[in-house]
């Protein structure tokens, strides 16, 4: 019992601090710094660990970015974005339909032979070529997305990228008209941040991200692209229309 009633105890405190948090995190005009970690911990009378813990809660909701050796920042929540998923469509489609700024950072193009797991998804032989293309995609001078998409060498050559490319492969399909695209399947997880996905998005090592892991079909039923996609979950907001079962 006197277990259960500490329990109780712990929570209500973590919650007062989640409370206390959200009211400075509201009263916070966007784009201002916060107090640094020490000082919110000593203000709200908290370790250090413990407002990690809820600075991180935070965080995977959109509304603060903490950037490591910086600061934390408090968030425009109009600079986030709302999607289905019913429709296929870039980052940058559905952005610049808000009026956001987006721009493409850290590409890196490579040649790469499958192995045994990427040439399953493809039904190719292990050992066949791939074109592996990341980058980190910035809306409104941040980094929001980690995408990774391999593609079959006879639908994308390396010079396809190189005229224009601003970070999205099925932007680049749609405005060349080739191949001809049928659909996606896509399934969603939540994905802890790896330290090189981590440095790369200016995030925290095992921070929550979302993951789509997505394959894109021609009209042939081929699948042609094989990628990953890694979102912060507080910026983008994905809902499904779903019918109701009988």
């Amino acid at each position: 019992m006197k277990n259960q009633e500490n329990n109780y105890e712990n929570l209500s405190l973590f919650q007062k601090l989640n409370n206390d948090l959200a009211k400075i995190i509201e009263e916070t005009p966007p784009g201002t710094r916060l107090k640094s970690e020490p000082e919110l911990a000593a203000s709200l009378g908290v370790s250090r660990a413990t407002l990690r813990e809820a600075m991180r809660t935070f965080e995977g909701q959109g509304l603060i970015r903490r950037r490591q050796g910086v600061g934390t920042f408090v968030l425009d929540q109009k600079q986030n974005i709302e999607s289905g998923l019913e429709v296929l469509e870039s980052i940058e489609t559905q952005a610049k339909r808000l009026g956001l700024d987006v721009k493409m950072g850290y590409l890196e193009i490579n040649h790469i032979k499958t192995d045994e797991e990427l040439a399953k998804h493809f039904g190719i032989q292990q050992g066949d070529p791939v074109i592996r293309i990341s980058r980190v995609i910035w809306v409104a001078d941040r980094p929001v997305a980690y995408l990774i998409d391999n593609v079959l060498p006879d639908v994308l050559e390396e010079e396809d990228l190189d005229k224009g490319f601003t970070g999205s492969v099925l932007d680049l399909f749609l405005r060349r008209g080739k191949p001809e695209l049928s659909y996606s399947k896509t399934l969603v997880a939540a994905f802890p941040a790896t330290t090189a996905i981590a440095k790369k998005m200016q995030l925290q090592r095992g921070d929550c991200l979302l993951r789509l892991e997505a394959y894109l079909y021609d009209k042939k039923d081929r699948m042609i692209d094989y990628s990953l996609s890694y979102f912060i979950p507080g910026f983008f907001k994905f809902q499904v229309i779903r019918s109701i079962g009988k």
